[in-house]
């Protein structure tokens, strides 16, 4: 055994932060389903949300902060536009590039969901102390 070897604690440590991860996205999942949502495409509305400095995204961007191939969230995109979540608008700038906004429908659900996520996010900062996380009432 080297030096470098893992050790039981270690392998605990990584068990307790899995488990801890699982039962938050587990809760997250059931809190998506109760309100006709999947977990990805909250995930997308909570991303559209969440975008940096404006308040939409592309397909490619969607795509990396949901770790999925393009196709993939191509579908995901046509399948929230069809339930009028979101909408594909050509951009002002570059006709070619299309944006994905967030429609009021969708901002509601994600904000809704996200409300409930509190608690369970309350429980993961207590849990880690995570570094940059202001501390939540």
């Amino acid at each position: 055994m080297s030096d470098d070897a893992l050790t039981k604690q270690d392998f605990q440590r990584l068990s307790h932060f899995r488990y801890q991860l699982r039962c938050f996205l587990r809760q997250s999942e059931d809190i998506c389903r109760e309100h006709g949502l999947t977990p990805l495409q909250y995930q997308l509305l909570l991303h559209l949300l969440g975008f940096e400095r404006r308040e939409w995204a592309s397909i490619g961007e969607l795509a990396e902060r949901l770790q999925a191939k393009h196709h993939g969230t191509v579908a995901l995109v046509d399948r929230c536009e069809q339930l009028g979540l979101v909408e594909r608008r050509a951009s002002r700038g570059d006709r070619r590039r299309i944006e994905v906004h967030l429609l009021d429908r969708g901002a509601e659900l994600a904000r809704r969901i996200a409300e409930l996520h509190q608690p369970e996010l309350r429980h993961l900062h207590e849990e880690f102390h995570l570094p940059g996380w202001p501390e939540l009432p």
